[in-house]
């Protein structure tokens, strides 16, 4: 099977054509037509001739995944479902801020971190994605963005499906090429990975040339807590957790935001907010509030608002940045999972 345009990093693409005797400018060329749009057509009037064309066609597959099914929100949210070579199927999603595009991009097919909150955490991982079917689902929503605007994704998460560092290469691969000036051309403070706590991974990404934003998933501030909602607790607890972000925050100097998801009765009381503050208190850091976005595969429930306010004044008591979250797409099925398990169960039945 050829590999993906998607794969290359531009240096990596002008080695490929290097090899079989095209000239380095030609891959930057390549680069230019293809992205950020992903627009074949658009190499027809390039430099190459038609036998370099013919040439390159042979060595690389230019396809981008289909896509399965695609919802719109009433607030402009775009979530796409979308069907990879091997017929797994992924979600990508786009969310509408102020300040730009936000495109959160699925890691892996399935998860095994096991978060019982996320619809994505019932289906256990069965691959890791390629930092070419990474990069491809940015392309693939940037085509929808140009068929009504001019705009194109400015932002990247790494929150959708799976754990980014539990496919630490492909997505740092997959960072390189999200970033690359003459390519898509994100730049590194414009994209955030996200993860469930991997310390040793959080140990090499403080030592990474290019340095994207930094969050981590706690939505807990006990062991106990913790690892009744995330299984990946058991293996990496908090203190070996926090030693890690104490070391990425010595070697980087850069502020570190934690996601909280809110759950009524469960990690959402006063006593919660103080035990948090404790923990953390000592970093550079801010706390990004999330309230439960019920899904109907578990009992997990929503605070109510004047819970979710008490919380958020306690860290603020306490000096603790923070924010409630904006929420996107509550009509589409946007919370994590959701739109590929509604998808898996029809299909089963």
């Amino acid at each position: 099977m050829m590999t993906s345009f998607y794969e290359y990093p531009l240096a990596d693409l002008t080695a490929l054509f290097y090899k079989h005797g095209l000239h380095h400018l030609d891959a930057k060329h390549v680069y230019k037509s293809l992205y950020p749009y992903g627009n074949l057509s658009s190499l027809e009037s390039e430099i190459l001739s038609l036998n370099k064309q013919a040439d390159i066609f042979s060595l690389i597959d230019f396809s981008l995944p289909k896509i399965h099914v695609k919802k719109i929100a009433h607030d402009g949210t775009i979530k796409l479902l979308l069907n990879l070579h091997d017929g797994f199927l992924i979600e990508t999603v786009l969310m509408r801020y102020t300040f730009g595009n936000v495109v959160c991009v699925t890691s892996q097919v399935g998860c095994n971190v096991g978060c019982s909150f996320f619809a994505s955490g019932l289906m256990k991982r069965q691959r890791n994605l390629t930092a070419g079917e990474i990069v491809s689902q940015v392309v693939v929503m940037n085509q929808i963005l140009k068929q009504s605007t001019e705009e194109i994704t400015t932002h990247i998460v790494f929150m959708g499906t799976g754990e980014p560092f539990d496919n630490y290469d492909q997505v740092m691969k997959a960072v390189k090429i999200l970033n690359e000036p003459k390519g898509l051309a994100i730049g590194q403070k414009h994209i955030t990975i996200s993860t469930s706590g991997f310390p040793s991974r959080i140990n090499m990404f403080a030592d990474e040339l290019i340095q994207p934003n930094l969050a981590v998933s706690l939505h807990a501030p006990t062991d106990e807590i913790r690892t009744s909602l995330m299984k990946i607790n058991q293996a990496f607890p908090l203190n070996q957790l926090m030693e890690s972000i104490d070391h990425y925050q010595l070697i980087t100097g850069k502020r570190i935001t934690f996601e909280y998801i809110l759950i009524a009765g469960i990690n959402d009381q006063i006593e919660h907010a103080d035990m948090l503050a404790s923990l953390i208190q000592h970093l550079d850091c801010y706390v990004n509030l999330i309230p439960y976005n019920e899904v109907m595969e578990n009992a997990y429930r929503r605070p109510k608002p004047e819970a979710i306010k008490v919380f958020m004044n306690q860290l603020m008591h306490h000096r603790i940045l923070c924010t409630v979250r904006k929420e996107f797409g509550h009509d589409i099925d946007a919370a994590c999972g959701q739109l590929r398990a509604k998808y898996a169960q029809l299909e089963a039945q």
